[in-house]
């Protein structure tokens, strides 16, 4: 016991080590990827695949998020079902906001997003009913946080004052992008979980796992949070 303790430990420190190092580039868009948004002109399709695959696939918040939302998922329908609520809820807002140039200011979303992460923790440790007595509709979290998860898309995409020559087009092939660097995400994240989940130390460090992602989405809603007062 008091080594599964131990190792829990380590665990959550590596993590929050990890999370410490990388959290200045959430949502980040290296230097090249940049020089092509601010230039390009016109529709440019697989570009802008691969730059939603890329953004997806290096967004650790939205993945922190999805790997909450499917822990204890043991069916492929109801992953099936829970992902394409997410899908839907970030593609709507994605597509709505940067044709509607809603602006809503980035470190806010993404402490919202954060957030997300922090409540699928909890939710997954069922402190909900342990606490507060109910279970929250869990469907609806999804979709909703989803729509959130988009406007950070949409937000981060705004940035870069896209112009409007192609710009339906190049948008839908970022959308595109993204589902597919979230489906090549989730594969090894499912891949992983199917040779864990035979294992005793899945329920043994379930609540340690849950906890660490509580950690980081409080670390993430802190680095946002302190940005958006210090900026």
């Amino acid at each position: 016991m008091r080594q599964h303790l131990a190792n829990a430990l380590k665990m959550m420190l590596l993590f929050l080590g990890v999370m410490t190092s990388f959290s200045i580039y959430a949502h980040g868009v290296d230097e090249t990827t940049q020089q092509f948004l601010t230039q390009n002109q016109g529709i440019s399709i697989l570009p802008f695949m691969y730059i939603g695959a890329k953004h997806m696939v290096t967004g650790y918040d939205h993945l922190l998020f999805l790997v909450g939302v499917i822990f204890f998922l043991f069916r492929t329908k109801d992953v099936l079902l829970y992902v394409s609520l997410f899908t839907l809820g970030h593609s709507v807002t994605l597509l709505w906001g940067v044709f509607n140039d809603i602006n809503i200011n980035a470190y806010l979303i993404d402490a919202i997003i954060g957030f997300s992460i922090i409540y699928k923790g909890f939710d997954n440790l069922g402190g909900f009913k342990r606490i507060f007595g109910f279970q929250p509709n869990t469907k609806l979290a999804v979709l909703v946080f989803g729509l959130f998860h988009g406007f950070g898309l949409a937000t981060k995409i705004q940035e870069f004052n896209l112009p409007q020559d192609g710009l339906m087009a190049n948008i839908i092939a970022f959308n595109i992008g993204v589902e597919i660097g979230q489906f090549m995400a989730l594969a090894v994240v499912l891949i992983a979980f199917s040779f864990w989940r035979r294992s005793p130390s899945f329920m043994q460090f379930s609540v340690a796992t849950n906890t660490l992602l509580m950690s980081g989405g409080v670390m993430l809603v802190g680095f946002q949070l302190t940005g958006y007062f210090i900026s």
